[in-house]
Protein backbone atom coordinates (compact mmCIF):
# COMPACT_ATOMS: atom_id res chain seq x y z
CA UNK A 1 0.00 0.00 0.00
CA UNK A 2 1.72 3.53 -1.22
CA UNK A 3 2.59 5.61 1.73
CA UNK A 4 1.94 2.57 4.40
CA UNK A 5 3.97 3.28 7.61
CA UNK A 6 7.09 1.01 7.53
CA UNK A 7 6.58 -2.04 9.38
CA UNK A 8 8.66 -4.49 11.17
CA UNK A 9 8.39 -7.64 12.34
CA UNK A 10 10.51 -9.50 14.77
CA UNK A 11 10.42 -13.07 16.09
CA UNK A 12 11.62 -13.86 18.97
CA UNK A 13 12.63 -17.60 20.07
CA UNK A 14 14.14 -20.54 21.28
CA UNK A 15 13.53 -23.36 18.75
CA UNK A 16 13.90 -26.53 19.15
CA UNK A 17 15.06 -27.23 15.48
CA UNK A 18 17.81 -25.15 16.37
CA UNK A 19 18.83 -26.06 19.49
CA UNK A 20 18.68 -29.87 18.39
CA UNK A 21 21.28 -28.31 15.56
CA UNK A 22 23.38 -27.17 17.76
CA UNK A 23 23.10 -29.91 20.41
CA UNK A 24 24.15 -32.25 17.05
CA UNK A 25 26.92 -30.09 16.12
CA UNK A 26 29.04 -30.11 19.55
CA UNK A 27 28.13 -34.16 19.96
CA UNK A 28 29.39 -34.78 16.47
CA UNK A 29 32.30 -32.53 17.08
CA UNK A 30 31.47 -30.05 14.48
CA UNK A 31 33.40 -27.10 14.17
CA UNK A 32 31.23 -24.79 11.84
CA UNK A 33 29.88 -21.70 12.07
CA UNK A 34 33.24 -21.16 13.78
CA UNK A 35 32.28 -17.62 15.35
CA UNK A 36 29.39 -19.60 17.37
CA UNK A 37 29.73 -20.15 20.65
CA UNK A 38 29.33 -23.84 21.91
CA UNK A 39 26.04 -24.73 24.04
CA UNK A 40 26.57 -24.98 28.14
CA UNK A 41 26.87 -27.85 29.82
CA UNK A 42 27.16 -29.88 26.90
CA UNK A 43 30.48 -31.94 26.09
CA UNK A 44 32.17 -31.47 23.15
CA UNK A 45 33.25 -34.88 20.84
CA UNK A 46 36.89 -34.63 20.59
CA UNK A 47 37.15 -35.40 16.56
CA UNK A 48 38.90 -38.59 15.66
CA UNK A 49 37.45 -38.92 12.61
CA UNK A 50 39.44 -39.05 9.15
CA UNK A 51 40.07 -35.44 7.64
CA UNK A 52 37.96 -36.43 4.39
CA UNK A 53 35.06 -37.60 6.41
CA UNK A 54 35.30 -34.65 8.66
CA UNK A 55 35.14 -32.30 6.03
CA UNK A 56 32.01 -34.23 4.47
CA UNK A 57 30.63 -34.24 7.68
CA UNK A 58 30.92 -30.34 8.22
CA UNK A 59 29.19 -29.75 4.51
CA UNK A 60 26.46 -31.77 5.32
CA UNK A 61 26.09 -30.16 8.61
CA UNK A 62 26.50 -26.67 7.38
CA UNK A 63 23.71 -27.26 4.70
CA UNK A 64 20.83 -28.58 7.02
CA UNK A 65 22.11 -25.39 9.48
CA UNK A 66 21.28 -23.27 6.76
CA UNK A 67 17.91 -25.42 5.97
CA UNK A 68 17.13 -25.31 10.21
CA UNK A 69 17.91 -21.90 10.84
CA UNK A 70 16.31 -20.07 7.23
CA UNK A 71 14.39 -23.11 5.71
CA UNK A 72 12.45 -20.47 3.29
CA UNK A 73 16.04 -18.93 2.07
CA UNK A 74 17.25 -22.62 2.07
CA UNK A 75 15.02 -24.55 0.60
CA UNK A 76 16.35 -28.47 -0.63
CA UNK A 77 16.63 -29.13 -4.15
CA UNK A 78 16.46 -32.81 -3.42
CA UNK A 79 13.37 -34.10 -1.48
CA UNK A 80 13.54 -34.35 2.27
CA UNK A 81 13.05 -37.14 4.33
CA UNK A 82 12.60 -37.12 8.43
CA UNK A 83 15.29 -38.79 10.35
CA UNK A 84 14.29 -41.89 12.89
CA UNK A 85 14.03 -40.42 16.42
CA UNK A 86 13.41 -36.56 15.92
CA UNK A 87 9.86 -36.65 15.64
CA UNK A 88 9.16 -34.13 12.95
CA UNK A 89 11.84 -32.14 14.03
CA UNK A 90 14.84 -32.99 11.32
CA UNK A 91 14.52 -33.95 7.54
CA UNK A 92 17.16 -34.33 5.46
CA UNK A 93 17.53 -34.65 2.04
CA UNK A 94 17.07 -38.25 0.55
CA UNK A 95 20.53 -38.23 -1.18
CA UNK A 96 23.73 -36.90 0.17
CA UNK A 97 23.36 -36.28 3.86
CA UNK A 98 24.01 -40.28 4.65
CA UNK A 99 26.68 -39.54 6.50
CA UNK A 100 25.11 -36.80 8.87
CA UNK A 101 21.98 -38.95 9.09
CA UNK A 102 24.38 -42.04 10.22
CA UNK A 103 26.42 -39.67 13.02
CA UNK A 104 22.85 -38.14 14.24
CA UNK A 105 20.50 -41.18 14.76
CA UNK A 106 22.50 -42.41 17.93
CA UNK A 107 22.18 -38.92 19.59
CA UNK A 108 18.24 -38.77 19.27
CA UNK A 109 16.85 -39.77 22.47
CA UNK A 110 19.27 -37.14 24.38
CA UNK A 111 19.39 -34.26 22.00
CA UNK A 112 15.37 -34.50 21.76
CA UNK A 113 15.04 -34.35 25.35
CA UNK A 114 17.42 -31.36 25.65
CA UNK A 115 15.86 -29.36 22.91
CA UNK A 116 12.27 -29.75 24.57
CA UNK A 117 13.67 -28.92 28.08
CA UNK A 118 15.29 -25.65 26.78
CA UNK A 119 12.06 -24.58 24.74
CA UNK A 120 10.13 -25.14 27.42
CA UNK A 121 11.86 -23.16 30.02
CA UNK A 122 12.35 -19.81 27.09
CA UNK A 123 8.46 -20.50 26.99
CA UNK A 124 7.98 -20.78 30.77
CA UNK A 125 9.96 -17.18 30.98
CA UNK A 126 8.16 -15.57 28.18
CA UNK A 127 4.82 -16.36 29.52
CA UNK A 128 5.25 -14.94 32.76
CA UNK A 129 7.08 -11.70 31.61
CA UNK A 130 4.56 -10.55 28.54
CA UNK A 131 4.97 -7.46 26.55
CA UNK A 132 8.64 -7.68 27.60
CA UNK A 133 9.97 -8.92 24.28
CA UNK A 134 7.98 -6.46 22.36
CA UNK A 135 9.36 -3.36 24.72
CA UNK A 136 12.44 -4.16 24.36
CA UNK A 137 12.21 -3.89 20.65
CA UNK A 138 10.58 -1.34 20.35
CA UNK A 139 12.25 0.88 22.11
CA UNK A 140 15.70 0.12 20.68
CA UNK A 141 14.04 1.03 17.47
CA UNK A 142 12.72 4.68 18.80
CA UNK A 143 16.02 5.35 19.96
CA UNK A 144 17.39 4.67 16.27
CA UNK A 145 14.76 6.67 14.65
CA UNK A 146 15.67 9.50 17.25
CA UNK A 147 18.99 9.23 16.38
CA UNK A 148 18.49 9.01 12.03
CA UNK A 149 15.99 11.60 12.25
CA UNK A 150 13.49 9.54 10.19
CA UNK A 151 11.22 6.52 10.77
CA UNK A 152 12.62 2.86 10.82
CA UNK A 153 12.70 1.13 7.45
CA UNK A 154 10.76 -2.20 7.29
CA UNK A 155 12.52 -5.16 8.61
CA UNK A 156 12.13 -8.77 9.62
CA UNK A 157 14.53 -10.27 12.08
CA UNK A 158 14.45 -13.72 13.29
CA UNK A 159 15.80 -14.01 17.25
CA UNK A 160 17.16 -16.73 19.00
CA UNK A 161 17.69 -17.29 22.44
CA UNK A 162 20.06 -19.84 23.37
CA UNK A 163 22.23 -21.35 26.02
CA UNK A 164 25.40 -20.32 24.81
CA UNK A 165 28.58 -20.84 27.11
CA UNK A 166 29.54 -16.93 25.94
CA UNK A 167 27.78 -13.38 25.85
CA UNK A 168 27.23 -11.91 23.16
CA UNK A 169 24.68 -11.69 19.88
CA UNK A 170 26.02 -13.60 16.44
CA UNK A 171 24.99 -13.49 13.23
CA UNK A 172 23.54 -17.29 11.97
CA UNK A 173 21.21 -15.97 8.83
CA UNK A 174 20.70 -13.19 6.60
CA UNK A 175 17.66 -12.24 9.00
CA UNK A 176 18.78 -14.12 12.45
CA UNK A 177 20.53 -13.37 15.11
CA UNK A 178 21.68 -15.75 18.40
CA UNK A 179 21.82 -14.33 21.63
CA UNK A 180 22.78 -15.60 24.85
CA UNK A 181 19.54 -16.24 27.34
CA UNK A 182 21.55 -14.42 29.81
CA UNK A 183 21.97 -11.10 27.61
CA UNK A 184 18.64 -11.27 26.89
CA UNK A 185 17.26 -11.25 30.61
CA UNK A 186 19.82 -8.25 31.21
CA UNK A 187 17.36 -5.39 29.92
CA UNK A 188 20.04 -3.02 29.90
CA UNK A 189 22.87 -4.78 28.00
CA UNK A 190 20.29 -6.48 25.93
CA UNK A 191 19.23 -2.80 24.58
CA UNK A 192 23.26 -1.99 23.92
CA UNK A 193 23.47 -5.23 22.02
CA UNK A 194 20.29 -4.57 19.82
CA UNK A 195 20.70 -1.52 18.68
CA UNK A 196 23.52 -1.95 16.19
CA UNK A 197 21.80 -4.78 14.82
CA UNK A 198 18.64 -2.65 14.37
CA UNK A 199 20.51 0.04 13.14
CA UNK A 200 22.27 -2.17 10.63
CA UNK A 201 18.28 -3.27 9.23
CA UNK A 202 16.32 -0.12 9.47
Amino acid sequence: MTGAAPEWLIREDASQPVLLALYLRQVLGIRSPEELPHLRGIPARVNDRAEETQALLERQWREYWAMTVEPQAHPSSIPLDLVDGFETLIALPEHGSELLREAITPHASEALAYAQSVNARYSRDAAAKPGVSYRAYASAIAVHERQVGRRAHSFELNVQVLPLSQRGVWWIGSLTIAVTDGLRGDVVAFDAAIHPIIAELA
